[in-house]
């Protein structure tokens, strides 16, 4: 259970719109929160349930409960969270039907639960019943939505709160800065961001991370590739970027990769791939 003080925030712009925009704005926010690096234990309790109910309905209207069983990255947490959520907006209903759902999922046998998730696509025989019975909560899942407006009660939910903050879209950045600047370990969090990012980044971006880390100058933007650059007298892929010191590429060639001023064709850093690789295994 999340325990912060922290008040929803929605924009001007959305407060008196749709019951859609409003839920959308709150998932923004907190999708913006995230990125900024604040936790959702740092965040309204009520936004956070808000935005996990909200991502639950999105999974289930696009592929049922096994859509969202593949989503959800901790199941026991955004469980949790969802029927918090519900139990506070008065979707009485849909917090039944989750709860059912959860129970039958969790009562399949391992082959069943491939069989569910699969979509039966590889079914050569009769449906297992555990898998029938899940398959027929989505089925209520859908008729459900007719009767029970779980959008409505959501955006109903975060309008309604005491502590509500509304800000114009333009002061929504300036106020997510300020939270960010109460964080006691933010540099901690932000070495363990980038380097979780570095994990899934392809190759070409770590070899330009490393240059710009050799020249001293801060990456901003990988703009485009350019396949057909000439290089040492034949095409070769190219990779612009721009950085605080201004545009550059990057070359590959053997086993060395050079970061080149377009302008000048100075080399401005060079790294050996062995060199790259160490240097990424010690950070």
């Amino acid at each position: 259970m999340i325990t912060s003080q922290q008040p929803v925030v929605l924009t001007s712009s959305s407060i008196e719109s749709s019951d859609e925009d409003v839920v959308e704005a709150n998932v923004s926010i907190v999708d913006a929160m995230h990125t900024a690096l604040l936790r959702s234990e740092e965040m309204s309790p009520v936004a956070v349930c808000s935005y996990y109910v909200d991502f639950y309905l999105t999974q289930a209207l696009e592929g049922g409960f096994a859509q969202y069983v593949f989503t959800a990255v901790d199941r026991a947490e955004t469980d949790a969270l969802i029927r918090e959520g519900m139990a506070g907006m008065g979707a009485t209903t849909h917090l039944d039907l989750f709860n059912r759902s959860v129970e039958a999922f969790a009562d399949l046998s391992e082959e069943e639960e491939e069989h569910y998730l699969d979509g039966g696509l590889e079914d050569s025989g009769d449906t297992p019943d555990g898998v029938l019975r899940v398959e027929e909560l989505d089925g209520e899942f859908e008729e459900l939505l007719e009767t029970e407006n779980i959008t409505a009660l959501n955006a109903a939910w975060l309008r309604g709160q005491p502590e509500l903050l509304v800000l114009d879209d333009e002061e929504i950045g300036a106020y997510i800065e300020r939270l960010v600047a109460r964080i006691p370990d933010l540099p901690e969090r932000q070495a363990q961001a980038d380097a979780e990012a570095l994990e899934d980044a392809p190759d070409f971006e770590i070899i330009i991370r490393e240059l710009c880390s050799i020249a001293g100058y801060e990456l901003i933007r990988i703009t485009m590739g350019d396949p057909n650059y000439l290089h040492a007298g034949g095409k070769a892929l190219a990779w612009h970027f721009s950085t605080d010191h201004g545009d550059f590429l990057m070359v590959e060639e053997d086993d060395e990769a050079f970061m080149i001023n377009p302008a000048t064709q100075e080399i401005v850093a060079a790294v050996e791939f062995e060199e790259a690789d160490a240097e990424l295994a010690d950070a």
